[in-house]
């Protein structure tokens, strides 16, 4: 085996003029934190394995005082829609000051009590009694708070996209559980002197996995995904934009993805249940996990008299209540 080769001491150059060196540059920690946690103190001739063990030990210092609150902050926003502090990538003066200063330092202290462990702050977030709030609506509340920023209910979020196509999947007995394994393409890629991508028009089951592992590529947009805000996979989004359109409802009743899960939905809930009612009944409970009122029963059996099982598949897949967590 050959000797393994040690980085070069590195020269300082006076305004960037190669002519002009002006020492070493050595391994060091940003100068804002030094006085909380000191220096590296490594010598220019380091090993690569030395700088990494070095800055890893400084960045997870229990004095320093911003990865554990970035990393709480992050897994607050991912379950709440927003974090404490809303500006998830800048905890600067650039950002916005957390809303629950007191609560985010709580969590921070306590992820790295219980050893950065990511399990016990979901644990921790998911059982406190602010996530398991209802989200009925309070008129004096919000008066006072009307972003909710007091998190004084929990705000109804719409599914992500990836959410969203996972449940049509899944409620439609189409989603393969599989977990691993290589990725799917959502889109047709050729080389034709250079390399094209197409949007799929017609899916099957080797695209029917979760979302999760669907092959991006930087040069195109897999278009339910995007109608839904998914975003652009070459730029950097900490935080998603959520919007409202026309193109999103179309695509829940016109996209032939959505065609193809309402009549697999259709055949599921036929083979499932032995008459009109029970099918009714057992479409509302897959889709929205609960039984119909009488209303609702008697509206969507004339509509599918009408229209049949496959067409209140899609306006169950439209319905707010399939669409948003509530």
């Amino acid at each position: 085996m050959g000797r393994r080769l040690q980085p070069a001491p590195t020269q300082r150059l006076r305004r960037g003029d190669v002519k002009s060196p002006d020492g070493v540059v050595t391994p060091g920690a940003l100068s804002a934190f030094t006085d909380i946690l000191g220096d590296l103190d490594l010598s220019a001739d380091a090993s690569e394995g030395e700088r990494r063990i070095r800055f890893a030990r400084w960045l997870t210092d229990p004095r320093h005082p911003l990865p554990a609150r970035v990393i709480v902050n992050r897994v607050w926003h991912y379950h709440f829609g927003q974090g404490l502090v809303t500006t998830p990538s800048d905890f600067g003066a650039g950002g916005t000051p957390p809303t629950h200063p007191e609560l985010l330092d709580w969590l921070a202290a306590r992820f790295m009590a219980e050893g950065w462990s990511l399990k016990a702050l979901h644990r921790q977030i998911v059982n406190s009694s602010t996530f398991r709030q209802s989200s009925e609506f309070h008129a004096k509340a919000a008066a006072i708070d009307a972003d909710n920023q007091w998190l004084w209910r929990f705000q109804p979020r719409r599914l992500e996209a990836e959410t969203l196509r996972d449940a049509m999947l899944a409620v439609s007995g189409r989603l393969n559980t599989h977990m691993g394994g290589p990725s799917f393409r959502l889109y047709k890629y050729t080389v034709d002197n250079v390399a094209t991508y197409f949007p799929m028009d017609q899916f099957d089951a080797s695209t029917y996995r979760r979302t999760v592992y669907a092959e991006s590529a930087r040069s195109i947009r897999t278009e339910l995904l995007s109608v839904f805000d998914c975003p652009d996979s070459s730029l950097p989004e900490p935080r998603r934009v959520v919007t409202t359109s026309p193109l999103q409802a179309l695509s829940l009743l016109n996209h032939s993805f959505t065609i193809d899960m309402a009549e697999a939905f259709a055949k599921r809930v036929t083979a499932e249940a032995s008459d009109g009612p029970r099918r009714i009944e057992r479409a509302f409970v897959l889709a929205f996990g609960r039984i119909p009122t009488a209303e609702e029963s008697a509206s969507a059996a004339g509509f599918v008299e009408t229209h049949g099982l496959p067409a209140l598949a899609r306006a169950l897949f439209n319905a707010n209540e399939f669409l948003y967590v509530h």
